[in-house]
Formats: C-alpha cells, structure tokens, sequence
C-alpha cells in the first residue's frame, strides 16, 4: 500500500537540490569512495579552532552543572538565557547593534530558521500570495525547497560584469529590481553561498531602501562573513536597525554538528520565530550554545575567527586558484567568480555543450564530487543557458585533493569541449 501524502508531503519528499547535496556528503565523510569531495558546505577541521573547541568541550564534560545542562535538560524555545545575554553585550560592543534579548531569537541551525521565517513572512497571506524575493540569483542551495507552497520565490537575473580572461562578478540589477505588494521579505547572503560574491554596499543600500519602501524585511544571511567566521575579504561594516533581520551561524566556525542559528530581529519576528521552535522543536540544542558562549565573552571566537579562520581560507583560495590555473587549458572557456568571502569557487563554463547536471553525473563516477548550478536558481530561470553552465567547487579541502579532483575535472571538461 502507497503511503498517501498532502500536497506539501508530495512536495517536501520530491527530489531536492540539498538533498542530492547532503546525501552525497554524508556518504563521503562515512568513508564513501570519492576522489575529491568539493560537493559539501562541510566547513574544514582546523587544528587550531579543533583545540580550542574541545577544551571548550572537555570544561562542559568535568562540571556537573554544565554537563548536565547541556544534555539533560530542556532549553527555552528562545535559546539559552545565558547565551543571548552574552550574544547582546558582545553586539552591542563589537558591531555598536542597538540590540537587546528581545530581538534575538535561536533555532535549531539555520536551515530550520530560516524554514521558520520565510513561511512566516511568505505564502497565503489574508491580502492574497506573497513571496520571498531574492534579489541576485544565483543563491543558496537551501533556500529554495522550503516554501510550502511551489511558488514562494522570486529571483531577480544578476547583471554579469566580465574580468579578464577567467573571471567574473555577478551585481544586482538596480534599475530592473522590483518589489510591490507580492513580496513578504526579500533575503540574500552577504558573502553568497555559492558564488563568494559580496554584493557592493551601494548595491545592499539601494536593496534596503527599495524594501523599505514597502515596509518589507531585508534578510542578510551571514554564515560566512561578519562578525563570526569573518571568512570574508572585505566587508563593509553592517549597521543593524529594525528594517533588517540578520542570521548568524555556528556552523562556519567549525560547528555544523551542534545545529545552532541566531537570528537578530526586530522584536515581533523574533518573537514569532521563537513561537514556532517551541511548537516545531520544543527547544534548541544546548551544547553548542553552552560551549560557543564562553569564547563570546573571553573574545576568543572573535580572535579565532580573526587569527585563524579568515587567514587559514585565504590560503586555500590562493592554493586553488594556482592549481586551477595549472590543471585548466586557458583556451578553454571558463570563469570562475571573483572570490571575496566563503569557502567556494563557482565555475562558469560558457556554453557548455551538456548542462552541469550531466557533467556532475560524469565526474561522480570519476570520485569528484561537485554541485550543480541549476540548483541555485529558482525553476523559473531554469531556461536561461547561464543557469546550466556553472558549478559550485568547494575548496576546504587538503591540497592533494584539490590537486588530483581538478586534474580529473580538466581532462573530463576538456574532453567535452572537444567534442
């Protein structure tokens, strides 16, 4: 007998970008066969951050009080009280944020928050549908499969800028950006997961405005920029108000097991995010709450982040740019995005003869793992050629194996070219 499923059971259970994504890192960090694994978001395991988290982790384990608050006990459905007045002081101090308890609310990982808060501010709406717009596409993979209905984003085509012979930069088309009466929120990711871009603070400025026209929330997810992990080359400044909700992460600064989002919003969106965890989740997981809050107040995430993180990316960004450019023919006709944050190469291959879909199928069974680009646009600007062309490469990963997987990734390019 066939399981019977709602509309949204038959669409939360189809065929996924994230879930080809995390299916095929799972395997591979089990101890699957793969080659070079440049498919997850996995952050890299650095030594440095390794130590000081888990003598983070052995203080929670040797007091009784800690550990048992820890892993015997509920959480309140805003997160851990401790954490957040921590949290405030160091935005306060750090970034000059204007905020206080009230407009910070945690999640069960940022995937689970943001799930939240675009089926809050999106959808059915009394007034009719409303969407999430994003404002440059290509975006993060995980975003796009959690409306619960078919129809909750919108995106708006980048305008392409060319750099020399192998490099490009995506800009929010300004002038063409509308946002009316069918938007709910508009959301981006500041550095951008995929592409590493760093939309212009001209261009984040004209986006706010234009969203505060209508009295509709801006959602800057930084997962990867400021102020932790800061892998990020450079970024100006962020000035909080209410106008904006901004989600933070422990995931990037080497955490992605603890499953612990922040979100930092005026204090009815984070009241409702709040409200939904505790229906959704009862509680947040406490463990990385309970270790990541003293290294907020001793400074040491901050100098972590600073010191350790930013540096030890750099230097895997500049490694894999030597390398592509020693594996890649130059006659052939790739780009790869100018990288300005995060921990991914985006590869464009202009007018490649089979989509990335196809091309990701050939080099799996290579051992090379990548992601497709088409699942970074929305379905509706799945006919434009640009959105089958490009692929995201993560580069946290230890050279040889960033030498040996773009060596496989040349040949079978090339080859396809060729033919």
């Amino acid at each position: 007998m066939r399981m019977k499923l709602s509309k949204w059971g038959q669409k939360i259970t189809a065929d996924s970008g994230i879930l080809k994504l995390m299916d095929d890192l799972g395997k591979a960090m089990s101890g699957g066969s793969v080659t070079a694994m440049f498919g997850g978001g996995n952050p890299a395991h650095i030594p440095a951050v390794q130590t000081a988290l888990k003598t983070e982790l052995k203080t929670i384990a040797n007091s009784d009080q800690l550990s048992t608050e820890a892993l015997n006990n509920y959480d309140t459905p805003q997160g851990n009280t401790k954490f957040i007045k921590t949290l405030v002081k160091f935005l306060n101090e750090q970034l000059d944020w204007p905020v206080t308890a009230a407009n910070i609310a945690v999640t069960p990982g940022s995937q689970t928050g943001f799930f939240i808060l675009f089926n809050l501010l999106a959808g059915q709406m009394a007034s009719g549908r409303r969407h999430i717009l994003l404002p440059l596409a290509p975006e993060y993979i995980g975003y796009l499969d959690q409306g619960l209905s078919n129809d909750m984003f919108k995106a708006a085509k980048p305008e392409i800028e060319l750099i020399g012979q192998h490099e490009f930069k995506y800009h929010v088309d300004i002038n063409s950006l509308k946002i009316d009466d069918s938007v709910g929120a508009v959301c981006l990711s500041r550095p951008t997961n995929p592409t590493g871009n760093v939309i212009t603070h001209g261009e984040l400025t004209s986006v706010r405005k234009l969203a505060g026209k209508k009295g509709v929330p801006l959602i800057i997810d930084c997962a990867y920029g400021l102020p932790f992990p800061g892998i990020v080359e450079d970024l100006t400044g962020l000035d909080w108000a209410q106008d904006l909700v901004v989600s933070l992460s422990l995931s990037k600064v080497g955490l992605p097991g603890v499953r612990t989002g922040i979100f930092i919003a005026r204090e009815d969106i984070a009241a409702a995010i709040t409200k939904t965890t505790a229906i959704v989740s009862l509680a947040n997981p406490n463990i990385g709450q309970l270790l990541v809050e003293p290294m907020l107040k001793s400074g040491e995430l901050l100098r972590l982040s600073r010191d350790i993180i930013k540096p030890y990316y750099a230097d895997k960004v500049a490694y894999a740019r030597r390398a592509f450019s020693k594996a890649f023919d130059p006659d052939l006709p790739y780009r790869i995005h100018k990288h300005e944050g995060s921990y991914f190469f985006w590869l464009w291959l202009d007018k490649l003869p089979i989509t990335t879909k196809e091309l990701y199928q050939r080099l799996k069974k290579h051992g090379v793992i990548v992601v497709p680009g088409e699942y970074f646009f929305p379905a509706s600007m799945h006919g434009w050629p640009h959105a089958r062309q490009c692929l995201r490469l993560n580069i946290a990963r230890p050279k040889a194996e960033i030498d040996t997987g773009f060596a496989i990734m040349a040949k079978e390019i090339a080859k396809i070219y060729a033919r």
